[in-house]
């Protein structure tokens, strides 16, 4: 079953980089489930090139750990444990908050209008009950908000945490669906519109804690 690749939205100066970017991608975007077996030779064929640049594309996620490198080799998708969850979960909130933070003296009438157009985009999503339109728009809601205050450290390590995150976020949106999520969202915009920002730092914490804090021990296994 083809894993369907987003085509680049940029271009790159080699392949090597649109094969590490494509891969990524879909990784952020679910498109890889917790304990996934990936093939250098199947995701060649898929991307269309030679197996180096996926190799070395494989190599730079397993450092991130997006992916990780067993004993036999073989490069899988992480699974989680609830230690490992609870960290992460964690370090979210602190550098979301901060970037999110960063970010609220950039946010003018036009970036906005953006965000709120992009949480639009989530809230059709939740409600029709769309896995993957819910993914890629919260996905880029987040995002272009971070991007705003011109993070460069911090916006690396909350990508990083997001790879490891996004494939049990799926796996348990499949099994149980995306109607119960919680949508701090609309909090976090009336925050951003008054220029609180503490109630901006509270919405991002809440949005965060309540999605990944709301997936037990159980359907971690």
């Amino acid at each position: 079953m083809a894993l369907e690749f987003s085509p680049p939205q940029e271009e790159f100066r080699t392949t090597q980089e649109r094969v590490y970017f494509q891969v990524r991608d879909a990784i952020l975007r679910g498109k890889f489930l917790p304990g996934h077996a990936i093939t250098i030779r199947g995701l060649a064929a898929e991307l269309h090139c030679s197996p180096m640049p996926v190799r070395e594309a494989l190599r730079r996620l397993t450092s991130e750990r997006a992916l990780e490198l067993s004993d036999t080799r073989r490069v899988t998708v992480p699974t989680m444990t609830p230690e490992k969850l609870a960290e992460i979960c964690a370090a979210r909130v602190a550098l979301e908050c901060q970037a999110a933070e960063q970010a609220l003296p950039f946010v003018g009438k036009g970036e906005f209008e953006q965000l709120r157009e992009l949480d639009g985009r989530v809230t059709a999503a939740l409600q029709q009950k769309n896995i993957e339109q819910y993914v890629t728009a919260n996905l880029d809601f987040h995002f272009t908000l971070y991007r705003l205050g011109r993070p460069h450290i911090i916006l690396s390590l909350i990508e990083s945490l997001w790879l490891q995150t996004a494939p049990l976020q799926h796996l348990v949106f499949q099994r149980f669906g995306v109607q119960e999520l919680p949508d701090r969202h609309e909090d976090l915009l009336e925050g951003m519109a008054d220029g609180d920002v503490g109630r901006v730092r509270q919405a991002i914490r809440q949005d965060i804690e309540e999605g990944l804090g709301s997936i037990s021990a159980e359907e971690l296994h």
